[in-house]
């Protein structure tokens, strides 16, 4: 019996993965993203999951991530994509995790390394396409020129980020793409050639945007069930997922209020009718944003009850007067669906204004997680 909580189906984890894999084909790689706690859903978890689904790959973000995977028993290959810093690449070595690489100079440095303990280690080279983020910009010449001097490394991956995949009004994806393709023929009129090219997350395979599979793709969201939406003219969703995390609290509280009252700080809210209230144990420190103080909902009773008032550090109080009689200790579903009745991911972001990424990963840590 908890107060707040999420509960999360590790099949229906599973099942995405598996339509993933469906959609991009024989001959491409899965590796699922398991980073910020795979998305809040659990990388631990999740990771043994798909160690069971005969997964090949995860990636995860930084070296930390993919030690905490590691000590927890996963023998799948990790791909750490946020590069690393130097205290970092210890860790690199000892727990067998693979670096992707964003700078001519981390590359000779890990060179060195993997000289100095007398081993070829694997690597993953990121090139910045267009995101202006990590990644090599240097020309090809001298990237050329750096991968080949680097005689302790096996370069296993070439990989990018784009920036917009999923905004068609843009020919900033294609113009990527074509980067990208000019840089992996310039490594392999060189004798380089990566065996994994990857390019796209979620986004390329829901809107089935083939040419840029490579040879591996890195699901993050639509693991966990979402498909960021399109702008433009963009080719109807091919990808069937379904979200896997349901997040629920209780009722603390119920009172009913006369028309004139006020409720929250700040009084944002004042009733113009008598009305009958709930007030909830979830907040602000639990993930609920702070932008869905009189607009966002829970669902009570099979029932879309509206927030009402400010949401605060640990409680939000929403109307339940249209709602079905509730009791103290009753559920709410803060996030999810209750029989024909949802309110998602996807709602809540559009409702706060942001994206369903940080919905999910904003769910704090004092929610405890059910595994179903």
């Amino acid at each position: 019996m908890y107060r707040i909580w999420v509960e999360i189906s590790l099949d229906r984890i599973a099942a995405n993965y598996h339509a993933v894999k469906a959609v991009v084909g024989q001959g491409v790689l899965v590796a699922p993203v398991l980073k910020a706690d795979a998305y809040r859903h659990g990388s631990v978890e999740v990771a043994h999951r798909l160690q069971e689904e005969a997964a090949e790959w995860v990636a995860v973000s930084n070296a930390e991530e993919g030690v905490v995977l590691r000590e927890s028993g996963i023998r799948l290959r990790i791909l750490v994509m946020g590069d690393f810093l130097p205290y970092e690449r210890d860790a690199l070595v000892e727990y067998s995790l693979t670096p992707v690489i964003h700078s001519l100079d981390r590359l000779r440095d890990y060179d060195r390394l993997a000289q100095s303990i007398g081993r070829t280690l694997g690597c993953h080279l990121k090139i910045d396409t267009g995101m202006g983020r990590l990644g090599i910009r240097a020309a090809h010449e001298e990237t050329v020129a750096a991968v080949t001097a680097a005689r302790h490394l096996r370069v296993e991956g070439l990989m990018t980020h784009f920036a917009s995949a999923a905004d068609f009004t843009t020919t900033q994806t294609a113009d990527q793409l074509m980067a990208f393709e000019a840089m992996a023929q310039a490594l392999r009129t060189a004798g380089v050639e990566p065996p994994l090219l990857h390019l796209g997350s979620s986004a390329v395979v829901a809107y089935g945007l083939q040419r840029s599979f490579g040879t591996m793709v890195r699901p993050g969201l639509a693991l966990y069930g979402y498909v960021a939406p399109s702008k433009g003219d963009a080719s109807p969703v091919t990808l069937d997922v379904q979200p896997a995390l349901t997040w629920k609290s209780r009722i603390v509280e119920i009172k009913e209020i006369l028309p004139g009252a006020t409720v929250g700080y700040g009084a944002l809210w004042q009733a113009r009718r008598k009305t009958r209230l709930g007030v909830v144990a979830a907040g602000y420190a639990d993930g609920i944003p702070h932008a869905l103080s009189n607009r966002g909902y829970v669902i009570a009773g099979g029932h879309l009850a509206p927030i009402v008032g400010a949401v605060s550090m640990d409680l939000i109080t929403v109307d339940l007067t249209e709602a079905p009689p509730a009791q103290v200790g009753d559920t709410v579903t803060l996030l999810g669906r209750d029989g024909a009745v949802k309110w998602d991911a996807d709602d809540i972001a559009a409702a706060a204004g942001t994206i369903s990424y940080t919905v999910l990963c904003g769910i704090g840590n004092r929610v405890k997680r059910v595994y179903t």
